[in-house]
């Protein structure tokens, strides 16, 4: 049994801390809204904390997963910050998707207070996270990894260190970057078989066992049809992540003519009021369109 706490209960860490509790683990838990981390503790058997601190005072490992950079700097830092409560040698695990500057920032700060820092941000929505079946991207020191992969894999499908600190939000953006496209695609796709007259769920029954099938069209092509976005990764989540791409393409002088796109689509998409739609929304888009 390993002594854990876990910042930020929303649909992913929810979950993702409940599993880590099931396997056997001592976890207390940290929300901003008090009243789900006591819901948390009630229904899973651990523990909660009033403030990040005392959540991670005698922890072996913290896992973080927020909304943003701000976010995250505010669990970590100042007098009631995870930092200020951890011991020597504890590693801190960030499973948010913020920028590759906070990470650096947030790893320096990490190591100056004798702490390991890994950037692990994950894929696989709501529903991997509940059925512990995540994808885990991270960055950091090779010995730091090693010593929290085994907590990881509590709720992971596959979990590997890409590179030095940083190199996971990197990779996440990669991610972020290839769903834009296909979501986009998929969207004209379903659009363009409704206005040629064809049964949508006939050409993806095809269509999904060729070169064209995905993630995306195996899990999102019923409820895209059926007009159902209440659910998956939010649009205004979507724009949050893409915007760091954006912003680091430019730092880097990566070319992503078709993410910068997409963006601005999934700004209409707000603008329909969809903010807090799934991602497939972009197919509601294109049916407003005409």
């Amino acid at each position: 049994m390993t002594k854990l706490a876990f910042l930020g209960l929303g649909v992913m860490g929810y979950p993702m801390a409940g599993h880590l509790q099931a396997a056997g683990h001592d976890v207390c838990v940290y929300n901003r809204t008090a009243a789900k981390a006591e819901k948390w503790a009630g229904e899973h058997g651990g523990t909660h904390a009033a403030t990040p601190r005392e959540a991670a005072e005698g922890a072996d490992f913290v896992m973080a997963c927020v909304g943003n950079d701000d976010d995250l700097r505010g669990v970590c830092l100042g007098p009631d910050g995870a930092f200020a409560g951890m011991k020597a040698g504890a590693t801190f695990v960030d499973h948010t998707t913020v920028s590759a500057k906070v990470t650096a920032e947030l790893y320096a700060a990490a190591k100056a207070a004798g702490l390991n820092f890994v950037d692990a941000p994950i894929s696989g929505g709501q529903a991997g996270a509940e059925n512990g079946q995540l994808s885990i991207m991270c960055g950091g020191d090779q010995g730091a990894y090693d010593a929290s992969e085994p907590v990881m894999n509590t709720y992971a499908k596959l979990c590997r260190r890409i590179g030095e600190s940083g190199a996971g939000q990197m990779t996440k953006m990669c991610n972020q970057i290839a769903i834009a496209g296909l979501v986009q695609g998929l969207s004209e796709a379903l659009h363009f078989a409704d206005k040629a007259g064809l049964d949508g769920r006939a050409v993806v029954e095809v269509i999904s066992q060729g070169a064209a099938g995905s993630w995306q069209m195996s899990n999102r092509y019923e409820t895209m049809l059926d007009d159902k976005f209440e659910h998956g990764f939010a649009v205004d989540w979507m724009r949050k992540d893409l915007g760091i791409c954006l912003s680091t393409a430019d730092e880097t002088g990566a070319s992503l003519p078709v993410t910068a796109l997409v963006d601005q689509f999934y700004k209409d998409v707000q603008n329909m009021g969809g903010g807090r739609w799934d991602t497939s929304s972009l197919f509601k888009r294109l049916n407003k369109l005409g």
